[in-house]
């Protein structure tokens, strides 16, 4: 088996690693940043790739890899591979998108990892009439939290969720060689477990762009521009208010799944769950107190230690708005789902604030008021932003993109 893994982070590092260490599977990976690709080659002329993976009970295990190759060379990267796995910031997933639809060969298993929602969308666009060539996994997130220790040479990883699931989608000319599902489990290996939604609509609400947004508003919406002396906590660090937001989000996201079902029974979204309940499912070995959202949060050992994005400033610390954070999980998260709820007829007052916010200081405009009708929409991935304004144009468009 011969897989691509797209990109230079911290899960590309990770998933690097790992899949480098599976017996019978050949990794290249490609970066479009030639810098990414030059730095990383040269590591591994003198060392193998380590990552540490840190257990629930405090042991530590480490492993030892190397990919076949770093490139930024979309023709060396593509040259006999089978899956393409897309690990990059769903703001560049159009760069890759872009490269790959001019080299990928038919019978390709793209898998998106993580998607984030709206990811089968864009792909089924950037790939045109080849769609019904080829096969996409989008994964609702990433498999574990990770971070690189040294470019090219070391990555940690703090914990793996319990499962992870994920959006199928096969073209009607696509003969794959293997079987999707099963392979792609054999890689991660046996955590986090793979479960398959029935439908795109489930897989974009259920993504773990929810998370993020709702704490990074809960923090810093009255922050009064003052420098802080250290990096304060993420998930060990949220309060009441900041999760009270997030669960009333969650409120409206499971509202929204809700009124899809209500309108196309044959659309099975009772995966789409609280996140509560996405806590202790996904990572029921981690957490060490589940009796509400916030204590899910502070108490999950896949979380020790990770502090809210921040930059340096004369030995201070500003918030980094530019981190993925906002930039990738809403234009490419929220306003995603805000577009389905507009689609099903469902207020979203706690999305719509943490929107606001979030465009205030990104420079964008995706609502206007409580509407979808920014300037910026074009530029996320909302059923809108394809000109899909039903749930019946939705799924239509995947169908002939597929068939």
């Amino acid at each position: 088996m011969k897989i691509l893994i797209c990109g230079g982070g911290n899960g590309a590092h990770c998933f690097t690693a790992l899949a480098s260490a599976c017996p019978n599977v050949e990794v290249n990976v490609l970066t479009v940043y030639e810098d990414e690709a030059k730095t990383w080659t040269t590591a591994l002329k003198s060392d193998e790739l380590t990552v540490s993976i840190s257990k629930p009970d405090g042991s530590v295990t480490e492993t030892r890899s190397k990919p076949s190759l770093v490139t930024n060379d979309i023709k060396v990267a593509v040259a006999g591979v089978q899956i393409i796995f897309i690990v990059v910031p769903s703001y560049v997933h159009h760069i890759y998108f872009s490269l790959l639809a001019l080299h990928i060969q038919p019978n390709t298993l793209i898998v998106g990892l993580p998607g984030h929602a709206g990811f089968e969308l864009q792909c089924l666009d950037m790939l045109g009439n080849k769609s019904s060539n080829h096969a996409i996994v989008g994964f609702e997130s990433l498999p574990w939290a990770c971070r690189i220790i040294e470019y090219g040479k070391r990555v940690q990883l703090l914990g793996y969720k319990d499962i992870l699931h994920a959006s199928f989608l096969v073209g009607t000319n696509c003969n794959l060689q293997f079987p999707a599902i099963e392979t792609i489990q054999s890689i991660l290996g046996s955590k986090p477990r793979i479960k398959v939604v029935s439908n795109v609509f489930a897989i974009t609400l259920m993504t773990g762009s929810i998370i993020h947004p709702p704490i990074m508003y809960g923090k810093w919406k009255n922050w009064d521009k003052t420098p802080l002396p250290v990096k304060p906590l993420f998930y060990q660090g949220v309060d009441e208010e900041q999760a009270s937001i997030a669960s009333k989000l969650s409120d409206e996201v499971v509202k929204t799944a809700k009124q899809i079902q209500d309108a196309c029974p044959d659309l099975d979204m009772s995966q789409v769950v609280h996140l509560s309940d996405w806590f202790k499912s996904h990572y029921h070995d981690e957490i060490g107190d589940n009796s509400s959202l916030m204590t899910s949060m502070r108490t999950n050992s896949a979380y020790e230690g990770l502090v809210h994005p921040m930059k340096a400033v004369e030995n201070r610390y500003v918030p980094d708005f530019e981190y993925r954070y906002t930039t990738e999980d809403v234009p490419f998260g929220l306003v995603v789902m805000k577009g389905l709820a507009v689609i099903a007829g469902v207020a979203t007052p706690t999305m719509d604030k943490i929107i606001q916010w979030a465009q205030s200081i990104m420079g964008k405009e995706f609502i206007i008021g409580t509407d979808l009708v920014g300037k910026d929409v074009k530029f996320s991935r909302a059923p809108q932003s394809f000109g899909l304004n039903t749930l019946e144009q939705v799924q239509d468009y995947i169908k002939s993109r597929i068939r």
